[in-house]
């Protein structure tokens, strides 16, 4: 199995994801997913440092949430992000903003 597909299971086990939910937040097609997955192609430099952010992301939420409560989250609009989803803030390539907000989160659980 190549690190790419550990980070692609990673985000699956952990965060909830199908392969087509990776596709829609990097602006790919799952088709081309699959690909990575299996070996047989790698992504575009933008496309892997996209990914290995959202991975990133789904470590973080892991810590707090269930993979489906994590997936929930990160399709679901936000008022701390004026309506949007953290999924379209990482496809915009505001990840900190993404981070704070987690960052936010494991304050108000730990308090």
């Amino acid at each position: 199995m190549s690190a790419l597909a550990k980070k692609l299971d990673a985000i699956r086990e952990k965060g909830g994801l199908q392969l087509s939910d990776v596709a829609a937040v990097l602006g790919t097609r799952p088709e081309t997913v699959s690909r990575w997955n299996q070996g047989r192609t790698f992504p575009h430099p933008s496309s892997e440092k996209l990914l290995l952010e959202l991975e990133w992301i789904v470590e973080q939420l892991s810590d707090f949430y269930e993979p489906k409560q994590a997936r929930l989250w990160l399709f679901s609009r936000q008022k701390l992000f004026d309506g949007k989803s953290p999924v379209d803030l990482i496809s915009e390539g505001k990840i900190d903003a993404v981070l704070d907000a987690i960052g936010q989160l494991r304050d108000s659980i730990y308090v």
